[in-house]
């Protein structure tokens, strides 16, 4: 395949051949192919993601981690590990709060796209890369963030048909591409409490962050550490699609331009709560990002940026209320904190 094809004659090319292909797939291609190659952050970008608003919000996370290390016993070597850390931002903002209590960690980045990793070298030049967690060191306990990273992998939908429920599948037609209910029956993926739903409900699961959830808890079991998963999403079970696409700071239809546009859905928390458990770790709480950054003294902090620099008082202001308030990411961004059972509780849980 040429990289210089768009992704929507590739996706009709092999629906003409072989049928609808499933939203699993079209969500997964698409992302791989937007993530490629760009840096999508930022004014200029199509999203802007909350260590980017404001360095209080990485200071805050560094700072959760360097608490729940020093009453750890403070163990070296020790290793950061961020999943999708976009441009460095947060991790330099992070490292920078460790630094002031003495933790100084090895750092390691998951990440794929070659464009963020150039610039995530210029904001963290000691970093090492990984394409997954597979290959992070086993040696030491693992300070770990992910931040926005599980709600860009690919989700599968099953919906509840008349003849019983079906993946959700995307079709070529009209000159569009569009969601189509799949004609394999899919009654035997579907938990027990969600079988006998009426007609018309449609669910979501997401394999990818199933699958990094179960790595991440038995590592952190192994090895010891913390981690904190911060995602918008559910706290308790839902039914209903939460895709969507962005662009340019605006909301598109997920199905017009596949691989042009971020493709995102809501992250379950209360299945991935549930793996942190059955892998060996210890599930410490999820909260909104609101009430855990409050918790955390954002509010305290941005009193003293404020005093420390009147001019930009308003700017601080607006960038905390961004973060914490209800209508804004407050509370429709969550926080999972996870850890080794035999690490304490961190704040704000």
């Amino acid at each position: 395949m040429s990289r210089a094809e768009p992704l929507s004659a590739v996706f009709q090319r092999l629906i003409a051949t072989y049928g609808p292909i499933s939203l699993l797939h079209y969500m997964g291609e698409s992302n791989a192919r937007y993530y490629a190659d760009k840096d999508p952050l930022g004014a200029a970008g199509d999203f802007i993601t909350a260590p980017e608003i404001s360095q209080m919000f990485g200071e805050l996370v560094g700072l959760w981690l360097a608490d729940v290390w020093m009453r750890a016993g403070s163990p070296t070597p020790v290793h950061y590990v961020e999943m999708g850390p976009g441009r460095g931002t947060l991790a330099r903002d992070a490292l920078r709060t460790m630094k002031r209590v003495g933790l100084d960690p090895q750092v390691h980045f998951v990440e794929g796209s070659q464009a963020l990793r150039a610039l995530q070298a210029e904001a963290v030049p000691q970093a090492q890369w990984h394409h997954d967690l597979g290959s992070v060191p086993t040696d030491a306990p693992l300070l770990v963030v992910g931040n926005e990273f599980l709600d860009a992998l690919p989700v599968r939908q099953l919906v509840k048909a008349a003849e019983g429920w079906r993946e959700r599948m995307v079709d070529w037609a009209e000159d569009r591409f569009r969601p189509v209910a799949g004609d394999k029956p899919m009654d035997a993926a579907v938990p027990d409490a969600f079988r006998d739903m009426p007609e018309g409900t449609l669910l979501e699961t997401c394999p990818g962050a199933a699958a990094v959830m179960q790595e991440l808890s038995a590592r952190l079991a192994a090895q010891g550490g913390a981690a904190l998963v911060i995602d918008y999403g559910y706290a308790e079970p839902q039914t209903g699609s939460t895709l969507q696409a962005l662009r340019a700071h605006t909301k598109v239809d997920p199905f017009a331009t596949p691989g042009e546009a971020d493709l995102t859905c809501l992250v379950d928390f209360a299945i991935l709560a549930e793996i942190v458990g059955r892998e060996g770790a210890k599930w410490q709480g999820t909260v909104t990002q609101g009430n855990f950054l409050r918790a955390l003294g954002i509010e305290t902090r941005a009193a003293n940026l404020a005093s420390a620099s009147p001019h930009h008082a308003d700017t601080i202001g607006r960038a905390m209320d961004r973060l914490i308030g209800d209508d804004q990411m407050g509370t429709l961004f969550k926080v999972m904190g996870v850890s080794a059972p035999d690490w304490p509780q961190g704040a704000g849980f």
